[in-house]
């Protein structure tokens, strides 16, 4: 039931911002968020202040996001008399108007999946802190992660970075926005760190408000401790306010509690869970009061690896760095300085801390070796901060006066720039070549990017976490936005095979183009790789890619793909239709071999001209596939829950004089493991001393299974299902067959070629692209002469040699190059 209402409430508010997404941009309208709505906090705050008091913006109107505007009552309060301040709540349909319908938009972290800028808005992307610890790609697995925020970054006019650190650490290598981003980089300071020069009276008034809070602090110095979230995800903090109150406990019992007090201030995603803990009362500070002012009134700070070490530097008061657990988070997360450059003592243990602390009080200074390192520091990040960043922000950003100031695009490499979309990132023969391929294009000549369905499903995960790492990242979250009407037509174009009316009609290009917008931003692509060649959907939105040359794969002989019954029914006929239409509007149609390339360019010659079709190699990836077979079977295949191989692995590793034959592939009708079953079942009879083992999974898996059991064939024919590696099967094998009735360029026969395997296989159009002369066998498509292909190998009469796996990789690559159009087939001649 709590589903079905949540899907309800998302419908409603997907129609409420498709509604406002149609009406006018209201011109001097600024939208704010801060932490999803987590307060009026940080750098927007400190923007948002500027503007009401800078004579030329008061025209202006204003509107904050808050996540709840009972919590946030005293900040409502503060403007309930300003007739041009309003707010909304983070999530509603007032939310997704504003964020529809607002000229500015001013956040310091991200907006939601569903959002897309539209023309005639302005985005500001402040983010939350120069970082000390990892961001983005330089975490290990840190592209899981990165799916909105790229969005966000792309979409960005502009990008503000505190410093050149920021800008080219952070934005550039860590986002890999650098090559891509068409935002300009303002490296002017940060605008929060403004409110941390406080007069006489800002400093009375922001103590006054720490004790309305209930925090008592007379006359006494502020020492701050803020340390940062842990956890394995932002969404997910770990919740440590116990150990927390144990290092304040032990600390104020050291210190002279008449002069100072230790108060508490936590991360945003921390803050709830600090807040309803009845001992932090009188030390945690609340979350309503701007943090910048808080360090202002701060004599000395503690933290660890939080970005507010960054800030507290302009102040030029002493900081302690607090890291018990430093190995560990290091280890786990990654830094980008070493402690022993940091702007302070770094102390593991509490007694360590209140003995530096107690110094620093008596002496109010640094030791001299911290000193340093601090001067340098302040030199280093806090270069721009000088009270005014806020008002140079405003004269950049909305008056447009970027020459005036540090305002930079994001470094360009010079490189031409390919975007592929990958297809559905299972484990596939297709995701297989994608991966080769992009571990074998030349990264220092091409700059490339991947986009692809973000899952949840380990195989995916699995295959999305071995993408080269010099590749960028577009996984597409969230969906399409527009009402439901429009999302109906879409729809029913596609069932009645009019897919292409979404450039031919107006209402349906428009979402397309949006749709394409949301994932990408304002990016540009100069090749545009549609690598799958199986998605309607993603055939038609990268024909809405800006100024790109657009290449779409034929994998196999499409025509008969289309006409295959699964389970008796045609299900990839309509789909496929759909893509053939499409087809007149790609540059290039890429088949996987010179046969299948004529193969397709005979049959789909209705929908495309002769001179679109074309060809490229798949490529191998020998490096990672001999290291791959290296690996130990019984590992590689053991459930990591219970701990158990399975039997099979065990018979296949014995040593019983048994010859192995093997193949991988989908359990589906074209690959035919049938006819491989009852081949070996011919040769079996007469050779008992054989066994053949078929890696994968399908559709047809129940049927092979009860022709195994018709033929007797239990003991001697090992169905293995999906494993993570085939790799270790295959090297344990002796022989590999294959019994397609039609393939493209099948991977698996790389794959073999790259182990030194002998290869038997039936024939089909292009086999002789697949086989290089002088490797395998190749018999007719019957039961009787694969047998005797089979028997072939008993007998010595296969032919294998040395694959040069890396001359034919190389030609592959080269090929690749053609066909998008990205080298001239001359070019590609003299590398022949």
């Amino acid at each position: 039931m709590k589903s079905l209402i949540s899907r309800a409430n998302r419908f409603v508010h997907s129609q409420f911002h498709a509604h406002w997404r149609t009406e006018p941009i209201k011109p001097g309208t600024v939208l704010y968020e801060s932490f999803n709505g987590n307060g009026m906090l940080c750098n927007p705050e400190a923007i948002f202040r500027q503007l009401l008091a800078t004579p030329d913006m008061r025209q202006l109107r204003h509107i904050w996001v808050l996540a709840d505007l009972r919590q946030f009552r005293s900040t409502v309060a503060e403007f309930a008399g300003a007739r041009n301040v309003t707010f909304v709540r983070y999530g509603t349909p007032s939310y997704y108007r504003a964020l529809a319908t607002s000229e500015y938009l001013i956040n310091n972290a991200t907006f939601p999946p569903q959002f897309s800028k539209r023309p005639g808005q302005t985005y500001l992307n402040t983010w939350h802190g120069t970082p000390l610890k990892r961001m983005g790609y330089d975490i290990d697995r840190g592209a899981l992660g990165t799916a909105n925020i790229i969005r966000n970054f792309v979409a960005a006019d502009y990008l503000l970075a505190a410093n050149p650190f920021m800008a080219e650490l952070m934005y550039e290598k860590a986002y890999k926005l650098s090559g891509i981003s068409r935002s300009l980089i303002i490296e002017e300071g940060y605008p929060r760190i403004d409110r941390q020069a406080l007069d006489t009276d800002s400093v009375a008034a922001g103590r006054a408000r720490l004790n309305s809070a209930g925090i008592p602090l007379g006359d006494r110095t502020i020492v701050l401790y803020a340390p940062t979230w842990k956890g394995a995800s932002f969404a997910r903090p770990e919740d440590d306010i116990d150990q927390l109150l144990d290092h304040i406990a032990r600390l104020t019992a050291q210190i002279d509690t008449s002069k100072y007090v230790v108060l508490l201030k936590t991360h945003q995603i921390v803050h709830a869970l600090a807040r309803s803990r009845p001992e932090l009362s009188r030390l945690l500070v609340p979350n309503n009061i701007p943090t910048n002012v808080v360090l202002g009134l701060t004599g000395v700070l503690i933290t660890d690896y939080s970005s507010i070490f960054f800030d507290f530097l302009a102040t030029g008061r002493p900081i302690l760095f607090f890291t018990p657990d430093l190995a560990d988070y290091s280890d786990s997360r990654g830094l980008y300085f070493e402690p022993e450059d940091w702007p302070g003592p770094v102390c593991r243990t509490t007694d360590e801390l209140a003995v530096e602390l107690a110094e620093i009080l008596v002496t109010g200074t640094l030791p001299a070796g911290s000193a340093a390192r601090y001067r340098t520091s302040q030199q280093e990040f806090c270069g721009q901060e000088d009270g005014r960043v806020s008002a140079r922000i405003i004269d950049i950003v909305f008056r447009g006066n970027a020459r005036r100031h540090h305002v930079r695009p994001a470094v360009s490499q010079n490189r031409p720039s390919i975007l592929m979309y990958l297809g559905g990132m299972r484990s596939n023969g297709i995701t297989t070549s994608a991966l080769n391929l992009l571990n074998n294009i030349d990264h220092s000549r091409f700059d490339v990017s991947a986009c692809f369905i973000q899952s949840k499903a380990p195989a995916s995960i699995d295959n999305q976490l071995a993408i080269n790492p010099a590749v960028r990242q577009f996984p597409r979250v969230g969906g399409m936005n527009g009402s439901a009407l429009d999302q109906l037509a879409r729809h029913l174009d596609f069932r009645r095979g009019r897919i292409s009316r979404h450039q031919d009609q107006p209402t349906q290009k428009t979402l397309w183009d949006d749709e394409w917008t949301r994932c990408f931003g304002d990016s540009h692509f100069d090749f545009v790789v549609d690598f799958s060649g199986y998605g309607p959907f993603w055939a038609a939105l990268l024909l809405h890619s800006p100024e790109s040359i657009r290449s779409i794969w034929l994998h196999n002989d499409l025509a008969a793909d289309a006409h295959r019954k699964i389970t008796g029914k045609k299900r990839m006929l309509h789909s496929l239709t759909q893509i053939f239409t499409l087809y007149e509007q790609y540059d290039h149609l890429v088949s996987v071999s010179p046969t299948l390339s004529a193969i397709n360019n005979r049959q789909l010659a209705p929908y495309a001209a002769p001179a679109k079709f074309t060809f490229a190699l798949n490529t191998a990836d020998a490096k990672q596939i001999l290291s791959a077979a290296s690996q130990d079977l019984r590992e590689t295949t053991r459930n990591l829950e219970t701990g158990i191989t399975p039997d099979w692995v065990e018979v296949l590793l014995a040593d019983d004089k048994t010859t192995n034959f093997v193949s991988v592939g989908r359990l589906s009708p074209e690959k035919n493991q049938a006819r491989l079953i009852r081949a070996f079942n011919i040769v079996h009879t007469a050779t008992p001393t054989t066994r053949l083992v078929l890696v994968g999974d399908g559709p047809l898996r129940g049927q092979l299974e009860s022709l195994i059991r018709k033929l007797g064939l239990e003991e001697s024919v090992i169905l293995t299902g999906e494993i993570p590696n085939p790799y270790t099967v295959l090297a344990a094998s002796d022989c590999f067959a294959l019994s397609s009735n039609y393939e493209g360029q099948p991977m698996v026969i790389l794959e073999a070629l790259v182990l030194g395997l002998p290869i038997v296989t039936v024939e089909f159009e292009s086999v002789k692209n697949a086989l290089p002369p002088g490797f395998g066998l190749v018999v007719p498509q019957t039961d009787e002469d694969l047998a005797e292909g089979l028997n072939a190998f008993l007998t010595g009469e296969v032919p294998s040699g040395t694959f040069d796996h890396a001359a034919y990789t190389r030609l592959a690559v080269e090929q690749f190059y053609s066909a998008i159009g990205a080298a001239r087939p001359e070019d590609l001649t003299q590398q022949m």
